[in-house]
């Protein structure tokens, strides 16, 4: 038979097949093997893809594969520069739910609980003492000397802390073996050690569950109790300044109206001549009350310099290094990010 001849651009190249391969000896047989790449041939997939709809007069496929110059190493439009530094100075302020609701609940505890522990801190046998035995405190017309009050007074401030019944005051007796406390004192005190309790258990538990709130604002927020602490001191403030104005504007009316939001009427007042009235005299009230006001007014203050947000509480470098790198035309990481974020067209 006559070999086929040869296409243009193809060569014999003799391919030993069989043992001949190995003894280098017998049979060769010729292949066509196709000659160099001609010049203009596509080298990669996509520009072969691009030549193939060339030839066949095809509209390039919709999602045709880019090709490698078509993303370049260009900084974005600033348009498109402040919108992300946007995007992403938003979902950085974004904080969980939960850190935000420990933060109010710890505002919003703080008032209270300190006013319970000034009130606890007023209704103790040492604040009885200062105050029998300071100078200018009003003495008792009826015969009661500063050792009568002292120990009378401590068995009724003793009364409002513990788990003890009515008799605990209603059996005491004075030194002419006549009843120290009337029925309607001691009933009147039992009215008061319930709103005393009330105020002490509810004191209790909030500040369990602000020490709850401050744990976990320590583990899963930076500055969160600050924050809270801070926000607290504020509300406890401006609620001590404007009951402290209420009851210098009138004291004798923020007195009684105190006691009718707790106590029924007709069963807080008494005659001067009896005990309540002889050892808890109008000078020993405001005396209480001025103390409460003091140590609330001085722990608040005190609590709102100790978290006041300052740069270096807020973690923020001082103005003075960041000046110099605004001066120095240092870019920030953000904008670092975009300059190398390639823009596809």
């Amino acid at each position: 038979m006559k070999p086929s001849p040869k296409s243009a651009g193809e060569t014999a190249v003799p391919v030993v097949s069989g043992p001949a391969a190995r003894t280098g000896g017998g049979p060769t047989v010729s292949r066509p093997v196709s000659s160099a790449a001609e010049p203009g041939q596509p080298e990669t997939r996509a520009d072969r893809k691009a030549a193939e709809a060339a030839e066949a007069g095809a509209e390039p496929a919709l999602f045709a594969e880019p090709l490698p110059t078509s993303a370049l190493q260009v900084r974005p439009p600033e348009s498109e520069v402040e919108r992300r530094n946007h995007e992403r100075e938003q979902a950085a302020n974004a904080k969980p739910v939960a850190p935000r609701v420990f933060q109010v609940i710890l505002a919003i505890f703080y008032p209270v609980v300190l006013l319970v522990l000034a009130i606890r801190a007023v209704t103790s046998p040492l604040f009885l003492w200062v105050e029998y035995y300071r100078p200018g405190f009003p003495g008792d017309g009826y015969g009661f000397n500063a050792d009568d009050r002292m120990t009378y007074g401590s068995y009724a401030v003793d009364y409002l802390s513990n788990w003890a019944g009515p008799r605990y005051l209603g059996g005491l007796v004075n030194q002419n073996g006549e009843k120290l406390f009337k029925d309607g004192e001691v009933a009147h005190m039992a009215d008061v050690k319930t709103v005393m309790l009330s105020a002490f258990g509810a004191g209790t538990l909030l500040a369990i569950i602000g020490i709850i709130a401050m744990l976990y604002l320590r583990k899963r927020s930076k500055g969160g109790i600050r924050r809270g602490l801070f926000a607290g001191s504020i509300i406890t403030l401006v609620l001590i300044l404007g009951l402290g104005t209420l009851a210098m504007l009138g004291w004798q009316q923020f007195f009684t109206d105190f006691h009718e939001i707790f106590f029924a009427n007709g069963t807080w007042t008494f005659a001067l001549d009896d005990t309540l009235i002889r050892l808890f005299p109008g000078q020993f009230w405001m005396d209480a009350g001025l103390a409460i006001g003091v140590l609330v007014f001085l722990t608040s203050l005190l609590t709102l310099i100790f978290t006041w947000p300052t740069r270096r509480r807020r973690g923020l470098s001082p103005k003075k290094n960041a000046a110099a790198k605004t001066a120095e035309g240092e870019s920030t990481d953000e904008e670092a990010e975009l300059e190398a974020e390639p823009l596809e067209k």
